[in-house]
């Protein structure tokens, strides 16, 4: 049976209170109503000023420590950095976790109900923006209580989101951890995201998003995260762990069929990844990143940075090719512009980009020491 230091954790759902217009997005459209999932781990204190809000990267969710029951085999997916003494210490800190906007996992997405036809939205849902989910978060934390953040922190799409809160509502946060993250998505990023979209669309049972009462586009969307997957691991890790490994142990069999090792692990992901993620959401999550760019958002990166008034930690890892170090290093420097207060740390890991994920002990040092105040 799996362990959790965090015992059995229970989701709550809300409906924000919205205008009679509704939620208004960053492309001027609205959503007449949003409904969002939301993981609480330790408690508020009296003064309200002890809450940490984590952002979960694309394929995450709110379930970020924890059991959902006695016999769930998946704990949270930030578990071993959440709880009693760990770097976002519970006895301390108030930690929060959302399922972001356009997700699939209890917040309103393409895969929801629109009111007003009673159908799922489909790809009638509007595009979303990082910043119309820190929108989203930010209106669920203030009808739950809360009116400011010791700090926001999240690795890869996370960061994205923590560097947007840290802009786009300066007097509510006083620090903010970036993990494996950028400023702006670059091109192969860019690139990697449409070849999972293309996988998608091209699956027949797509039929245009709207699958939702029949077959599911399951094998495009194992495909897009087989291709994803790929970009998260390094040549070293991958090495590491498959090699040219066989699964026969008699030898290649000289057919067309999967032989190696890490082609059967890249199917398992990818089947893995279909039950419990949404083909739409995978392509208005993906397209979110690609618009994702701070520097044109705010009239330029350092203008960006200017407005922040959190304390930073940057965290970047070596074997990360998918979002290399060069990009937290710009955030760096136009923090260190703005004369802002920011610490930044290389981390040397081999697992890529899923560092921020694996790499727990000198993690939850360098986070632990940033959170109390210290020196990283």
């Amino acid at each position: 049976m799996i362990q959790s230091p965090n015992g059995v954790v229970i989701p709550r759902t809300v409906t924000l209170q919205l205008d009679q217009g509704g939620f208004v997005l960053e492309s001027g459209k609205t959503l007449p109503e949003v409904t969002v999932r939301y993981e609480m781990y330790g408690e508020i204190n009296q003064a309200g000023d002890n809450v940490i809000l984590l952002l979960h990267a694309f394929s995450g969710d709110a379930h970020a420590a924890g059991l959902h029951h006695d016999a769930d085999r998946y704990p949270g997916w930030w578990d071993d950095m959440i709880g009693s003494g760990n770097a976002f210490d519970t006895d301390r800190f108030c930690v929060i976790c959302s399922n972001v906007l356009g997700g699939c996992q209890g917040t309103t997405g393409p895969g929801s109900t629109n009111p007003q036809t009673g159908q799922p939205w489909g790809m009638t849902f509007p595009v979303i923006t990082i910043g119309d989910m820190v929108d989203v978060q930010y209106r669920l934390l203030r009808q739950i209580g809360v009116n400011t953040l010791y700090a926001v922190a999240g690795g890869s799409m996370g960061g994205m989101q923590a560097l947007e809160w840290a802009v786009r509502f300066p007097d509510m946060v006083q620090r903010a951890v970036v993990l494996a993250s950028t400023a702006r998505l670059n091109a192969q990023g860019i690139a990697f995201n449409a070849v999972g979209r293309n996988a998608i669309v091209s699956d027949p049972a797509w039929n245009g998003g709207n699958y939702y009462d029949g077959p599911h586009p399951t094998r495009g969307l194992a495909i897009a995260r087989m291709v994803g997957h790929i970009t998260y691991l390094s040549s070293e890790s991958m090495r590491l762990k498959f090699g040219r490994r066989l699964q026969n142990a008699d030898g290649a069999k000289l057919d067309l069929e999967d032989q190696f090792a890490v082609e059967s692990y890249l199917e398992y992901q990818g089947e893995k990844f279909v039950d419990r993620f949404d083909a739409n959401s995978y392509i208005y999550l993906t397209k979110a990143m690609d618009y994702f760019d701070l520097a044109s958002s705010w009239g330029g990166l350092d203008a960006a940075m200017a407005r922040t008034r959190s304390r930073f930690l940057v965290l970047s890892y070596t074997s990360d090719w998918l979002f290399p170090t060069d990009q937290s290093k710009e955030v760096v420097y136009a923090l260190a512009r703005a004369g802002k207060d920011v610490s930044f740390n290389e981390v040397v890991s081999p697992y890529g980009h899923d560092s921020f994920l694996l790499e727990a002990t000198l993690q939850r040092e360098l986070i632990r020491a940033f959170l109390s105040g210290g020196t990283v």
